[in-house]
């Protein structure tokens, strides 16, 4: 359990996906460069094999965008994005309706 104060510590926002690019030496991962409202971050995550670069490029995600980088296979993750795991399928989470980038999630 997590109470509310820590809850509300998260910033989350929509970002939407600028570019993905597979991580040198990885079979599970892409580097994405992601714009959530007025600046750019850049977040790995192990997508590949359950999307493409061009099904995720132009998409608009939910981002941690609060998160202290990490060190992921010697390339920099500044956040990190929501996605569903049921199984082996992955669903990125995305919004319902077209919102500006950079909106905070509430």
């Amino acid at each position: 359990m997590v109470s509310i104060n820590d809850f509300k510590a998260l910033d989350l926002r929509v970002g939407e996906v600028i570019s993905a690019d597979p991580v040198e030496g990885s079979d599970k991962l892409f580097a994405l460069q992601v714009d959530v409202g007025g600046r750019q971050v850049q977040l790995v995550a192990g997508l590949k094999g359950h999307y493409n670069e061009d099904e995720i490029v132009g998409k608009k995600i939910i981002v941690v965008a609060n998160l202290d980088p990490a060190n992921i296979r010697g390339v920099e993750s500044q956040g990190m994005l929501l996605a569903a795991l049921d199984g082996s399928t992955v669903s990125l989470l995305t919004v319902d309706k077209d919102v500006s980038v950079g909106s905070k999630i509430m």
